[in-house]
């Protein structure tokens, strides 16, 4: 009878049962539901992020340019065009940086790309004054 016994319980516990594994499965798609859009949104932030610096580094280069010329007439990015891609090292671009120059003013845009189609922040521009604009609020933005 102790035979019998014992061998029914080390047959029950070699497997796990429909419960347990849908248990398994329903605690992973819940750290997945909320893993996900986190994650998402913190490749968007750092896209965004690389935008802004260079944003930022383009306008001061045109001010460099300015202070040689006198105008803003001229100024080109690095690569002689009047439009980039940002991230510059590659892979997919999240942003077009574009300028429009006058002889006394500027405007750097960098227009959101499919990448960052879900970003609150949109475009974001900068200009000779050092103003700053986004398609939120702008202290969520820059």
């Amino acid at each position: 009878m102790k035979a019998a016994l014992s061998n029914v319980s080390r047959s029950r516990a070699r497997g796990f049962t429909l419960i347990e594994l849908m248990i398994v499965v329903a605690v992973i798609a819940i750290l997945a539901a909320i893993a996900v859009p986190s994650y998402a949104d913190h490749v968007r932030k750092s896209r965004r992020a690389q935008a802004k610096a260079d944003l930022v580094e383009y306008a001061a280069s045109a001010e460099r340019f300015h202070t040689v010329n006198n105008t803003y007439v001229g100024y080109r990015f690095p690569n002689g065009a009047t439009t980039i891609q940002s991230p510059r090292e590659g892979g997919t671009a999240a942003y077009t940086l574009s300028m429009a120059t006058t002889a006394r003013t500027f405007t750097l845009t960098a227009t959101a790309g499919t990448a960052q189609s879900q970003d609150k922040c949109k475009d974001l521009s900068v200009n000779q004054a050092n103003v700053k604009t986004a398609g939120a609020t702008l202290s969520e933005c820059w």
